[in-house]
């Protein structure tokens, strides 16, 4: 500046924009000594402020700034995600585990056939009650601590049923049913209002995938009790064993969920005067309640075939029980395809397609389990079943979550009703199997998963509220004053 004269503007420029703070950059401003590139002035005593402000004047150097900020906040949310999928795995490790030694705790506690049944309703009980805080307790505390408590008690759980075991105690191993119950019922529903946090955030399809993790876990678990089994390493070692991998997991991954209510913005809504409006009763709303729907019928699906394929198999298609087994693993392998593999046909598509297609597919699958004799199609008509089943579930929750606010209250309502289907829904259906057998019963769950047809376009997103347009305003008058610039 030295050399040149001021010019009118800079004569008349109010001080304040010398001496305080820089307009642009919020650099502090001294001495109209330094100027930068794009005309801010900046003392040399204030050089570092003022080399930081002359990058942030350069557009480039913003550019620079704004992707360096973006990564950082990708990164975090990366980490989220592959935490997430630690989290979903842990629950499927932990219950086909149980699973798989479930032979050799009857044995150890010289338990009949119904004092099982007694032992394994604490598992039902503890789902239920799970299932039904879940939602308040993430409304309250958030997904974080949720998500902390329901994996400290799947791992205490481990603990309590080996321990239980080698006492050869049913009232321990059935409390620690009550805890692995209580831990995975809660804690998934707190970790599907983070998954669908996650995808709001990435704006990219990641339930199905989270959920495909759950089967993974499953059959990591389950190959792992096979072979635990056939080397008859003792069932305490075992699920010790795995309370120690699960501690180990959780530690590693719980660091990087973050802390608050991430998955319950907008719960608490505001007055003019500050005062808290009173939350909304979610189910009350129309759209909700259809999404509820679809988890419904695509929970039932997957319940059905988790508890009675294999049996549907032998009894109704007079197959072989080791034959049984393996379309049941084709039904698995089929759902762990879906939930990996269903990302892309998401993204291209949309939910509401993909869930019309996949109720579409579980319907041809179920009714070629139910009419068709041929023991041949029947079997490979239950990788149609898989497929269908495996993303109606995680694209419900993903639905409910953006389907307006309270996402946590949404999540948690639709996944309540999901999982209320997975523990009422195939004692339902032994009942009638037992009166009719269960290739008739099953057409209960085809008619329901052919309404999931009709449901479908429930998942889809969410229509923006229609707007008024605002009135249009008569010109103003030309004003007989010329106009200022507004430094002068």
């Amino acid at each position: 500046m030295v050399g040149r004269t001021a010019g009118p503007r800079e004569r008349t420029r109010p001080a304040h924009l010398h001496r305080g703070f820089c307009l642009a950059g919020r650099a502090r401003v001294t001495n109209p000594v330094d100027r930068c590139r794009s005309g801010h002035s900046h003392d040399a005593s204030t050089a570092p402020q003022a080399t930081s402000h002359r990058r942030g004047c350069n557009p480039l150097d913003n550019d620079s700034a704004l992707e360096e900020s973006s990564g950082v906040i990708d990164s975090a949310v990366r980490r989220r995600r592959r935490a997430l999928f630690v989290f979903f795995l842990i629950p499927g490790l932990s219950m086909s585990s149980w699973v798989t030694r479930t032979p050799d705790v009857r044995d150890r506690l010289g338990a009949s056939t119904g004092e099982m049944g007694l032992i394994l309703f604490g598992l039902s009980v503890g789902s239920m009650l799970g299932i039904l805080s879940s939602g308040p307790l993430v409304s309250r505390f958030g997904p974080r601590s949720v998500i902390g408590a329901g994996t400290t008690l799947i791992v205490l759980s481990m603990l309590l049923i080996g321990t239980g075991t080698a006492a050869s105690s049913a009232p321990a191993v059935t409390a620690g049913l009550l805890l692995l119950g209580a831990g995975i019922g809660g804690g998934e529903v707190a970790l599907n209002v983070e998954g669908a946090e996650v995808e709001r955030l990435t704006r990219r399809t990641v339930l199905p995938a989270l959920h495909g993790f759950f089967s993974l876990g499953t059959v990591i678990g389950a190959c792992a009790g096979i072979v635990c089994t056939a080397v008859a390493v003792p069932v305490p070692w075992h699920l010790a064993a795995v309370a120690l991998t699960s501690a180990a997991l959780f530690a590693h991954a719980h660091r990087a969920i973050p802390t608050g209510n991430g998955g319950t913005r907008g719960t608490a809504e505001h007055t003019g005067d500050g005062a808290k409006r009173p939350r909304p009763a979610v189910w009350k709303d129309r759209r909700l309640l259809l999404i509820g729907g679809i988890v419904l019928t695509m929970a039932l699906a997957e319940g059905a075939a988790n508890d009675w394929l294999p049996l549907l198999m032998v009894d109704g298609h007079d197959m072989d029980p080791a034959l049984g087994s393996a379309v049941y693993a084709g039904f698995a392998a089929a759902m762990a395809t879906g939930r990996f593999g269903g990302g892309y046909f998401i993204d291209r598509f949309g939910r509401a397609l993909v869930v019309r297609a996949s109720a579409l597919s579980a319907a041809l699958g179920l009714a070629a389990v139910v009419f068709v004799d041929t023991p041949v199609l029947a079997g490979a008509a239950v990788l149609l079943w898989g497929l269908g089943a495996s993303l109606g579930f995680p694209l419900a929750l993903s639905a409910a979550g953006d389907s307006g606010p309270h996402s946590a209250a949404r999540v948690g309502l639709v996944a309540t009703i999901g999982y209320v289907a997975f523990l009422v829904g195939p004692p339902g259906l032994g009942f009638l199997g037992d009166h009719y057998g269960l290739r008739t019963a099953m057409t209960v769950v085809l008619v329901l998963v052919v309404a999931a047809v009709f449901l479908a376009p429930a998942a889809g997103p969410r229509r923006p509220a229609p707007t008024r347009p605002l009135p249009q305003q008569p010109p103003a008058p030309p004003s007989e004053e010329p106009r200022r610039h507004p430094y002068r």
